[in-house]
C-alpha cells in the first residue's frame, strides 16, 4: 500500500493526501492498474508509475492551485495500468486551468491524442483500452471544477453521511437517460449492487449512444441528457463544497461487494475528526482488515481533500 501525504504541501486553506493499494480478498490482483494524481500548492506533484510513486517538479505552476485525481485502468481490457499511466503523465503537461470549459478543452484533446496512439499500438482484434478518470481543479481561491469520466467517483463525507456527486457512466444510467429506468431502480442498480460493466471510459471513448458501437469522443453527462433525479450531477461543473467535509475521490474496487451502500455507510466513521491523511490510512486500513461480504478483488485508490472550517 503507497500512502502520499508528507511530502506535499497544500497551504493551510487544503489538506489533502493519497493512498493505493493492490486490494484484498480471497485472491488479490497481482498488478494495481489503478493510478492517482496530486499537484500540490507548489506544484510539487505526485503519481504512480509502475505501480510505485514518482515525484515531480512542474515549472510554473500557479502558487495555490492543486490538482487531484483518480484514475482506474480496465484490465478486462488489456494495458489497464498503461493506460491509466499515460493518461496521468498527460494531466501532467497540462497546465492549470480556471473554468471547466478550458480544462474540458484540455481533456477532451487527451482523450484524443491517447485514443490514436493506442489505437496504432493495439491489434485490431484486442479490445481497446481505457481508464476512468474523476479529477478535481482547485483554483486558489476558487470553488473546485470536476471532470468526470467513467465510474470511480467523488463522495462528500460529511454529518454522518456520505452523499454521492458523480454519476457513474454505466449501462444503467444509459437505460435510465433512455427513460427505463426510474430514480428507484437506478439507485438499486448502480449503488445498491456491483456490476463491472462501463459505458464510457477516457481514452477508450463511448457507448451511451449505441450500445453495440463504441464512439470516439467523449459524451459529457450534463443536465441536457441525464434524467431530473440525476441532472444536478453533471460531469463537468464547478462544485459547492462545504468546508470541514471531507471528499473522497475513489476507485470502484471499494464497492465491488454484494452490499456497496453499507460499505460506503462506513465511511463516515472512518473520516470523522481526521485529516486527511488519517482518513486515507483509516479508509484502505479498515477495507484490508474488514472486508466487505462478497468482495471482487479489485484495486483500491482513494485521494481524500478537506478544507479546514
Amino acid at each position: 500500500m503507497h500512502l502520499i501525504k508528507n511530502e506535499l504541501d497544500f497551504g493551510p486553506w487544503l489538506d489533502a493526501a493519497a493512498g493505493s493499494s493492490v486490494g484484498a480478498g480471497a485472491l488479490p490482483r497481482r498488478e494495481n492498474q489503478d493510478n492517482l494524481l496530486l499537484i500540490d500548492a507548489s506544484g510539487h506533484a505526485v503519481c504512480l508509475s509502475r505501480q510505485a510513486p514518482l515525484h515531480a517538479r512542474l515549472a510554473g505552476w500557479p502558487p495555490g492551485h492543486v490538482r487531484a485525481a483518480v484514475l482506474d485502468g480496465m484490465g478486462g481490457h488489456g494495458n489497464g495500468r498503461e493506460a491509466a499511466e499515460a493518461a496521468v503523465q498527460g494531466l501532467l503537461a497540462i497546465p492549470a486551468c480556471i473554468d471547466t470549459a478550458s480544462l474540458s478543452a484540455h481533456l477532451d484533446a487527451l482523450h484524443g491524442r491517447l485514443q490514436a496512439s493506442f489505437a496504432r499500438a493495439t491489434p485490431a482484434a484486442a479490445r481497446p483500452p481505457g481508464t476512468t478518470l474523476t479529477l478535481l481543479e482547485v483554483p486558489p481561491g476558487q470553488a473546485p471544477l470536476l471532470y468526470h469520466v467513467g465510474d470511480s467517483r467523488l463522495y462528500e463525507v460529511v454529518d454522518g453521511a456520505a452523499s454521492i456527486l458523480t454519476v457513474d457512466h454505466v449501462p444503467a444510467t444509459v437505460y435510465a437517460m433512455r427513460g427505463a429506468l426510474d430514480e428507484a431502480q437506478w439507485r438499486a442498480s448502480v449503488h445498491g449492487a456491483h456490476h463491472p460493466q462501463i459505458s464510457q471510459a477516457f481514452i477508450l471513448g463511448n457507448a451511451i449512444s449505441d450500445s453495440q458501437q463504441l464512439a470516439k469522443p467523449l459524451r459529457a453527462l450534463d443536465a441536457g441528457n441525464l434524467p431530473p433525479f440525476l441532472a444536478h450531477l453533471g460531469d463537468r461543473r464547478v462544485l459547492s463544497l462545504r468546508r470541514g467535509a471531507h471528499y473522497v475521490l475513489a476507485s470502484d474496487g471499494f464497492w465491488a461487494c454484494t452490499d456497496p451502500l453499507a460499505l460506503v455507510a462506513r465511511w463516515p466513521a472512518l473520516c470523522a475528526g481526521k485529516t486527511a491523511a488519517q482518513a486515507v490510512t483509516a479508509l484502505l486500513d479498515d477495507f484490508h482488515a474488514n472486508p466487505p461480504a462478497g468482495l471482487h478483488s479489485d484495486n483500491i485508490t482513494a485521494v481524500v481533500l478537506r478544507f479546514p472550517p
